[in-house]
């Protein structure tokens, strides 16, 4: 097989890449994935939530930002287009003590920076917050009118059916087991085929630092892999609340979420995720771990990550995410907090587990930001983490533009679906 891009990883950053250069270009784009559907993993498997942009640093995470602030709307246009569920459901993040409280007062001051009206998010008192979720205990909160539910998976779905009909090919259940340059192309043998491909993009979620370290690219890096779990709750909490409810998290420079109570697009409720160090992008299972650990654990005491293993504070912190995987009742009880109301026992099933990465310098210090790195023939995008998919589709668009000032792929068309790139394009570098 030829082609002149090819994304590596069907995740929804690259579903929607192979979407926009299919409709952009008249190149032969192709979309390879080991997993049997797009948004398999960790595209799917989260919160479901569109995140409104005043979690990010506008000037440490400025293009994060923005692709939150766009990507909201991109999602609502596409799916009023396509019919599918876009609940306006507006979120609380809510502060139990003093440290939460400066928190939110920053949260406030990124969301103006970030674009958001004064009605779209507003600061409230414990006793506002009684009035509005009348089961939600706290001291303060923010709530902010711009944040939506809806299912990723199935907007991946149909991402990737419109990039199809623009000329795309995907390719699942395919996996790029070597990539070597030939000079003029690069090659990638999979377990069923040859690729002969002029430029690579590496989206490859959890292995793309795997991917990257293959093609030499970034040796200086390695990753962690986080399990995000969730429980169900009964039928019976279905309107507990109208909205979902975040806490502030205790340690933003670690990679761990105190978990949430989420209220998704269809109404069911859950708890979740914490985040279970484990050794695998796929370690879903016991097994899977047990495989991956030596080579995972030589990797991480030959880089950056051997600090982080010594580090009593992330130990300290990781063993309070195991314990929360073992016990039901210590991962309800964080819930508690702020809504007293729910009973461990009234969460009878686990909800679908996803797993992120998060990489790690040199000096072994948790990378906040994407990472975008150009290798030869090929560009890695690493790191690539909430709010991975609300972002994803601006985010794409802003990938492809970088790649036009290169020279890399020339935009032939404007026009990609219900949006102008050169719009969005000019939004994300304004």
């Amino acid at each position: 097989m030829k082609s002149d891009i090819t994304i590596i990883g069907a995740g929804i950053l690259g579903t929607s890449l192979g979407y926009f250069l299919s409709h952009i270009t008249s190149r032969k784009i192709l979309v390879l994935d080991q997993a049997p559907q797009v948004g398999f993993h960790t595209s799917s498997r989260n919160t479901g939530k569109v995140h409104a942009p005043f979690l990010y640093d506008p000037e440490k995470k400025r293009i994060f930002a923005k692709s939150a602030k766009v990507g909201f709307e991109m999602w609502e246009t596409y799916s009023k287009q396509k019919n599918l569920p876009f609940k306006k459901d507006g979120v609380l993040e809510v502060a139990l003590d003093e440290q939460g409280i400066k928190r939110l007062e920053k949260y406030m001051s990124w969301g103006e920076q970030n674009g958001l009206q004064k009605d779209d998010i507003i600061l409230l008192d414990g006793a506002d917050v009684k009035k509005q979720e009348p089961e939600v205990s706290c001291q303060k909160a923010i709530f902010c009118k711009k944040d939506a539910s809806v299912d990723y998976h199935i907007l991946t779905n149909h991402i990737m059916e419109d990039a199809k009909q623009s000329g795309a090919t995907f390719l699942l259940g395919t996996r790029a087991e070597s990539i070597q340059d030939k000079k003029d192309f690069l090659e990638i043998k999979t377990n069923h085929d040859t690729i002969q491909t002029n430029f690579l993009i590496n989206a490859a979620g959890g292995m793309s630092i795997d991917l990257a370290h293959q093609m030499n690219v970034r040796p200086d890096l390695t990753d962690i892999h986080f399990r995000g779990e969730y429980w169900q709750a009964e039928p019976e909490y279905q309107n507990l609340t109208k909205t979902s409810v975040y806490s502030v998290p205790k340690h933003p420079e670690y990679p761990f979420l105190d978990p949430h109570w989420i209220v998704r697009s269809d109404g069911r409720c859950e708890v979740g995720p914490n985040a279970v160090p484990v050794f695998s992008p796929y370690g879903y299972t016991i097994s899977e771990n047990i495989k991956e650990m030596p080579s995972k654990i030589l990797e991480m005491l030959s880089s950056g990550a051997s600090k982080i293993l010594f580090d009593s504070q992330f130990l300290s912190l990781a063993s309070g995410e195991i314990l929360s995987s073992i016990s039901k009742t210590v991962m309800i009880n964080r819930v508690r907090e702020f809504l007293p109301r729910v009973d461990p026992k009234k969460f009878k099933k686990r909800g679908t587990a996803g797993i992120r990465a998060s990489v790690i310098d040199k000096d072994g210090k948790f990378v906040p930001d994407a990472i975008i790195t150009p290798g030869e023939k090929s560009l890695h995008i690493l790191n690539y983490n909430s709010p991975g998919a609300t972002g994803a589709l601006p985010f794409a668009v802003y990938i492809i533009s970088q790649m036009e000032k290169k020279g890399l792929v020339k935009i032939e068309k404007d026009k990609c679906g219900p949006w102008s790139f050169e719009t969005i394009s000019e939004i994300l570098e304004s």
